[in-house]
């Protein structure tokens, strides 16, 4: 059925949006993140990956990735609810008892994303996100 808006103009940025939708993306924020790594030609994450923290609560994570050493590498991607006192403590506590010796946890800002996203994907893949092509 998408195949069938073709002729329309903006069909192809419509598909990717119900194609990121369908992946699991959750906010405007994270799809910023698949079209970031695509002008990278960084890896796609894995959207919402089921985690349970040590405190036994289930949280979803934003994005991850599964890195080559076997360490996952997690990107919360905070907009401006965060910005809340009681929202940061809350993403603080969720940090810490997400991250283990083999999962590093990142945040990084919606605003950050939308107007430097190359420097967010520099910082990743410096941390050991594969890329999709050759730098």
């Amino acid at each position: 059925m998408l195949e069938a808006l073709h002729p329309l103009r903006r069909s192809r940025a419509f598909r990717r949006l119900v194609g990121d939708l369908a992946g699991g993306a959750q906010s405007v924020a994270e799809i910023d993140v698949r079209r970031a790594c695509r002008r990278a030609g960084v890896v796609p994450p894995h959207r919402q990956r089921l985690r349970v923290d040590r405190a036994g609560r289930r949280r979803y994570t934003d994005c991850e990735w599964d890195l080559p050493d076997g360490r996952v590498l997690v990107l919360e991607v905070d907009g401006a609810f965060h910005l809340e006192v009681s929202a940061y403590t809350s993403d603080m506590r969720r940090q810490r008892r997400l991250t283990t010796a083999r999962r590093l946890v990142l945040r990084c800002s919606a605003t950050e994303l939308r107007h430097e996203p190359e420097q967010v994907m520099a910082d990743l893949i410096a941390l050991g996100v594969p890329r999709t092509r050759a730098a």
